[in-house]
């Protein structure tokens, strides 16, 4: 029988984590060890994966999988990923590094560019299927039917699906402000407690969303997050309304071609659920 060398100390970085998996000394059970091969492997998905994801892609039990996580120190998954989503968000590089990467892996063809994008948003929006879902969606397009007051958050390269969000909400006559920073106005005292918060944000998280989405849930406004992560991110909370959605990228360039399929159906929903209970 294998006697286990488990962490003393919780880890606080990705690289210490994994120092400590690699060494030979570390005894582990068979499950373990498999658990830790599978973390290794994946550290630049281990972010945005949720233990259902894992246990179905590596064939381990999900309690196999929390096992793993206190074996190494941590409370649990959430606890465990955390340090993967800090690094996750801390690696993004610029947009001159993400060109000078696309230039080194040979000449941009524009035809094979928007090809390599076409697909990547094929990918994006038939993973809409596995991120959303369907009763969350349902309840989300309950209660953004019945809010007095729709608050739309979104900055950066969230800012333009919350505002086609906002725009067809508005064609479709239904009470939407979007909280746009534009001459870096503070609109968040508009917000009132029972009002309906809808904020959409990605890796690496704009902190302005998650100021005034702290606020919100502060005062008592009900939060709808679009995100490409589950919750306990530092911007999602363990008590809002999670839609998730992922984007796939090129060369750590993304489109916004499933954010955008997403939005649009929650709104043209909301705005057809508001239609029928007004007449």
């Amino acid at each position: 029988m294998t006697t286990e060398t488990e962490s003393k100390a919780k880890f606080s970085t990705v690289d210490d984590l994994q120092a400590f998996l690699r060494q030979d000394d570390v005894k582990m059970s068979k499950r373990l060890r498999q658990c830790a091969g599978y973390v290794l492997e994946n550290r630049n998905r281990i972010a945005v994966l949720t233990v259902a994801d894992i246990a179905s892609e590596s064939g381990l039990q999900p309690s196999a999988i929390i096992r793993f996580c206190k074996f190494c120190g941590f409370s649990g998954f959430s606890e465990l990923q955390r340090i993967y989503r800090e690094e996750h968000a801390a690696s993004r590089p610029d947009y001159s590094a993400r060109l000078e990467q696309m230039r080194e892996t040979g000449p941009m063809s524009p035809d094979a560019l928007l090809a390599d994008f076409v697909e990547a948003g094929r990918t994006s929006l038939a993973g809409l299927f596995d991120t959303v879902d369907t009763q969350d969606m349902q309840r989300a397009v309950t209660l953004l039917s019945k809010a007095e007051m729709i608050h739309t958050v979104g900055f950066r390269r969230a800012f333009p699906v919350v505002s086609y969000l906002t725009y067809m909400l508005e064609k479709m006559d239904v009470p939407t402000m979007q909280h746009s920073g534009v001459g870096g106005i503070d609109q968040s005292l508009a917000i009132r407690e029972g009002d309906i918060v809808l904020a959409v944000t990605f890796a690496p998280y704009a902190k302005k969303t998650a100021g005034i989405v702290e606020y919100a849930r502060r005062i008592g406004a009900t939060v709808i997050v679009i995100t490409d992560v589950p919750p306990e991110n530092g911007t999602v909370g363990p008590n809002d309304l999670n839609l998730i959605v992922q984007e796939a990228d090129i060369g750590d360039f993304r489109s916004l071609s499933a954010s955008l399929t997403l939005a649009t159906t929650l709104a043209i929903c909301v705005g057809e659920r508001k239609n029928i209970e007004e007449f």
